[in-house]
């Protein structure tokens, strides 16, 4: 029986010995009971110390101990000198099998604290490509919260400072291909050269790149639990970029980003109505958000176009019947009135809407429900659907409003919002006469179905609205802008007030052959003065 004991004690004593080698303290243990005895005070000692703050010993040794593991392949042991040894073993396999890593050399650096900073050298191995990659990375030691040895506090991180939970490193050729971007033509589409389409181009090819004939290589990447690239961290081949056609204009594309050259801030997009496609998109400054296709602004009077549609459709105007546009109209406990208080005696609904009435469109609050903007804008204009155009873009909204919010979203204020994407498809969907959603990467290259309206513009409503977007576009507020222009074309000026603004947000939005475009010039003015030009040199550069 004492036999037994000394032998469990001297077992005991042994385990001490392994546990505490990596540290250089070593102990000798001899065949009588005081020996033993001794060492297993000694023992408690340490156990005791063991609960206190880590020494720097403690630090370096653990930290060498895992790296070393690491090194060698031994998953299992490398776990083990951790807090988590289950997800760290998960980690540390899938690094070996998913990144492809045949071989690891980590390197300490001098501790901070608990933090041991380290160089990772890795040998990455795919197919009959083989590469180095070297990165820092660091670790952290803790104490186990159950035996108070120093162990590494397990997070993914510590493989390489990316990797975060719920992330993989893989290394394959299955990442998103580089793209080239080309024009409608096949000519290059470069961020260089076109800094207006950079973040289109850039949006783009994070979509579309699996969709062309390129290839990523063979890459070292971080990737999210559905397997999609969150960032190349090692590019092991080149690349093969994959042209990716684009429905942009090269004519068009340089006339809009000149005309907005200069300006602080201008945004301009310009559609084809037969087919929907966007020919233009051009931002000023040219870098940061793209408000031509993302911005959210009242439209003010352009709006008024589709308001038009609306009281044509129900038969409350009527182009050359007469029609009020009195100084004011209260509506909802709101006095309304027009620009320096003009009024049109006697005149008819086309000049109400040449010159940009707003108490024309105001009078006629009484005889609608709330709903009925909204489902004109929506059901004709497709405004507010799910446009699919192959990049980011806010497509319109037209909330339902009561009172004199109402009102005033029938001259594009209250909660009405736009962007010159929006307005260049209301002026393409007047000249065609059909909603077709605008979209700059072709629908075909995805399959995916582009958004449509519920109901087609009546043709005699399409008619009449055409003659009010002419007769503005030639002798009402639209005439400067579009002077000289001949064959089919309309246009309808806007100006939105913004509370704090001194001056209003001046809108353009017209039409001429098969080409539409709209444009806004914030804190500018009038629309005629300040977008008017604007769309006009892209019309001119688009019609064919």
């Amino acid at each position: 029986m004492r036999d037994t004991q000394k032998m469990a004690v001297i077992g005991g004593v042994a385990a001490a010995v392994v546990g505490l080698a990596g540290v250089g303290v070593y102990v000798l243990v001899g065949s009588d009971g005081e020996e033993a005895q001794s060492t297993v005070a000694a023992d408690s000692k340490a156990a005791e110390a063991k609960k206190g703050p880590l020494s720097a010993a403690e630090v370096r040794t653990a930290a060498k101990e895992f790296l070393g593991a690491w090194a060698e392949g031994d998953t299992k042991k490398a776990a083990a000198l951790t807090d988590d040894s289950a997800a760290a073993a998960k980690a540390l396999g899938a690094f070996r099998s998913k990144a492809h890593v045949s071989e690891v050399t980590a390197t300490p650096e001098k501790a901070e604290g608990e933090k041991v900073p380290f160089d990772v050298t890795a040998q990455v191995a795919y197919g009959k490509k083989d590469a180095a990659w070297k990165y820092d990375s660091a670790l952290k030691i803790v104490r186990a919260a159950k035996t108070g040895e120093p162990v590494v506090e397990w997070k993914p991180s510590v493989l390489h400072p990316k990797l975060k939970d719920g992330r993989t490193i893989v290394t394959d050729e299955s990442g998103t291909p580089p793209v080239t971007a080309v024009d409608r033509d096949g000519s290059p589409l470069s961020a260089e050269d076109h800094p207006a389409l950079a973040g289109v181009i850039r949006d783009i090819g994070k979509r579309y790149g699996d969709k062309t004939e390129g290839s990523p290589g063979v890459q070292t990447r971080l990737v999210d639990a559905k397997g999609k690239t969150d960032t190349v961290l090692r590019q092991l081949s080149e690349p093969t970029p994959g042209k990716l056609k684009t429905t942009i204009d090269a004519g068009a594309q340089r006339a809009a980003e000149t005309a907005v050259k200069g300006k602080k801030k201008a945004s301009v997009v310009a559609v084809k109505p037969s087919t929907g496609e966007i020919l233009a998109i051009a931002n000023s400054p040219a870098k940061g958000f793209n408000s031509a296709l993302q911005g959210s602004l009242a439209p003010g009077s352009t709006m008024k176009v589709v308001t038009s549609a609306m009281l044509l459709d129900k038969g409350l105007a009527s182009p050359g019947k007469t029609h009020p546009c009195p100084k004011y109209f209260t509506y909802g406990g709101w006095k309304f009135h027009n620009d320096d208080n003009f009024e049109i005696k006697h005149g008819t609904f086309a000049q109400s809407f040449a010159r940009s009435c707003n108490t024309a469109f105001i009078s006629q609050a009484p005889e609608l429900k709330d709903d009925d903007l909204t489902k004109e804008a929506r059901d004709v204009f497709g405004i507010g659907l799910n446009w699919k155009t192959g990049t980011t873009t806010f497509d319109g909204r037209v909330p339902v409003q009561s009172d004199a919010q109402m009102a005033a979203s029938l001259m594009g204020q209250g909660g009405v919002r736009m962007n010159p994407l929006n307005m260049a498809s209301v002026s393409a969907t007047v000249q065609n006469g059909t909603f077709r959603q605008p979209y700059v990467v072709p629908p075909s290259v995805d399959d995916r179905t582009l958004a449509k309206a519920p109901r087609t513009m009546k043709p005699g409503v399409q008619k009449d609205l055409k003659s009010l977007m002419k007769v503005t576009a030639t002798g009402g507020t639209a005439a400067q802008p579009m002077a000289g222009m001949s064959g089919d074309f309309g246009a309808k000026t806007g100006s939105a007030e913004v509370d704090g603004q001194k001056k209003p947000n001046a809108w353009f939005t017209a039409y001429s052959g098969d080409a539409a475009a709209a444009a806004v010039v914030p804190a500018s003015g009038h629309g005629n003065e300040n977008a008017g030009p604007i769309v006009r040199k892209v019309l001119d550069a688009a019609r064919g």
